[in-house]
């Protein structure tokens, strides 16, 4: 009879141990099924409010060529977290949505955003007001973010498949779009920055007469601006 009561007692610690071990795996399977329903849930979050938002940036640029879109949900976060710095570092002169845009320009293109940004605080004297008029020339003034003149406008605009009118000089998602396409040109001319920076700030003839007057391409302007976004790279992925 004692036999007998061991036997029991030990079988019933096998049912109820195995019972335990089942429902054990069978909480576990569930908690990752879960998990990995939350994660495809907040996916599908992530690509509605993607999708939401490049809708929002195309009603309010009227400049984007035909088939413009992003490489995907990384690369907007990108644009994001560029936009808060610019933003930040310009003590919000330079608006979060010229910020996410100037971003994905220079991501189509290869250029790190914070050289063209860089290049846009030199050129407004750190301003950044789209309605910015630079001094007289003899080739005449320079408008926009950018610093464009009316004879090289143009020829750019049509290199970046933009329409042109002297007007949209002065809309800072237009200036930024055409600084981005001329940069990639220039350095695809010299590729070198030096070389290209200095022949954004003085004009592809005015760059050799550089050259020919100091030995070298490094520039002030072109020194200045690589200096600085170096830094400020740095910053922003701290």
């Amino acid at each position: 009879m004692k036999l007998l009561k061991v036997l029991f007692l030990l079988l019933t610690i096998l049912i109820l141990g195995g019972a335990t071990f089942y429902t054990g795996n069978e909480y576990v399977k569930m908690k990752e099924k879960v998990e990995e329903l939350e994660s495809e849930k907040e996916e599908q979050l992530a690509e509605q409010q993607l999708e939401l938002e490049i809708h929002q940036m195309k009603t309010y640029i009227d400049h984007i060529p035909e088939g413009y879109d992003v490489s995907g949900y990384d690369t907007w976060l990108h644009a994001k977290h560029v936009a808060d710095y610019l933003y930040e570092d310009s003590e919000g002169r330079f608006d979060r949505n010229w910020g996410k845009f100037l971003a994905l320009e220079a991501e189509r293109k290869g250029i790190d955003p914070f050289l063209v940004y860089e290049l846009l605080k030199v050129e407004t004297g750190g301003m950044f007001d789209p309605e910015t008029v630079g001094p007289e020339t003899k080739y005449g003034h320079a408008y926009g973010l950018a610093q464009f003149m009316k004879n090289t406008g143009p020829w750019i605009a049509e290199m970046a498949g933009l329409p042109y009118d002297d007007e949209m000089l002065f809309d800072p998602y237009y200036s930024i779009q055409l600084s981005v396409t001329y940069l990639d040109f220039l350095y695809k001319e010299y590729e070198d920055w030096d070389y290209a920076l200095t022949a954004y700030h003085r004009g592809m003839y005015g760059l050799e007469a550089y050259i020919e007057e100091n030995g070298h391409a490094a520039s002030w302007y072109a020194v200045e601006i690589q200096e600085n976004a170096e830094q400020a790279s740095l910053v922003a992925v701290e």
